[in-house]
């Protein structure tokens, strides 16, 4: 073999190792869900810390009422749902209907936020009033921003799931499966923060 057919070789082989290279987006997600996580799980002990050790002054009683926690938590976990719903009808190349499961994801996301500032304006305590109500407005509110940012991914890949020039489809699913897995994470992170802030 000339070493001008072995250059021709290498190069062959190289451009198809280049067109099969491995897909880690996924595990790069899933490593960015696993800091995230830390972050809150470290707001989660100083939470738990402050309550413990920073007792309120005399006359102050800080319960914390459940009905709004709760129709958040329902919506939540709803909107879960829908988001399955919509990876379904994509897989069944139903696109409009996905659009459709994807919109009313991102309406149950946007009426959380609405219940969440609602709460904000009647809470018996103010953003500084010591560290258990910061600490408790810094964690609600941390986990409002990763709602936020997920219902404005559900509006923008509802816009390219749709049937006609929608960049997402049945063959390429990856960026509706991220935002699902992103979504799935910010709900189970709220049912915990659910447990520890309103019924511990």
């Amino acid at each position: 073999m000339t070493t001008l057919d072995s250059s021709k070789e290498i190069k062959k082989k190289d451009s198809e190792l280049s067109q099969h290279h491995e897909d880690f987006r996924m595990f790069g997600l899933i490593t960015f869900l696993i800091a995230d996580g830390m972050t809150f799980a470290g707001f989660f002990a100083a939470y738990l810390t402050y309550k413990a050790v920073n007792p309120l002054p005399d006359g102050y009683i800080y319960e914390l009422e459940l009905p709004i926690p709760t129709i958040n938590t329902i919506l939540l976990l709803v909107s879960s749902a829908t988001f399955h719903k919509a990876g379904k009808a994509l897989l069944k190349n139903k696109n409009s209907d996905a659009q459709k499961w994807l919109i009313v994801t991102a309406t149950l996301g946007i009426a959380f936020l609405i219940c969440q500032l609602f709460e904000y304006f009647n809470l018996p305590f103010g953003l500084t009033d010591n560290l258990f109500a910061s600490t408790f407005y810094a964690l609600t509110g941390f986990h409002g921003l990763h709602v936020t940012l997920g219902t404005l991914m559900i509006l923008i890949i509802s816009w390219q799931t749709r049937s006609e020039g929608g960049r997402i489809t049945n063959q390429n699913m990856f960026p509706l499966e991220a935002v699902e897995l992103y979504w799935h994470f910010v709900d189970g992170i709220w049912v915990i923060l659910f447990i520890i802030l309103y019924l511990l």
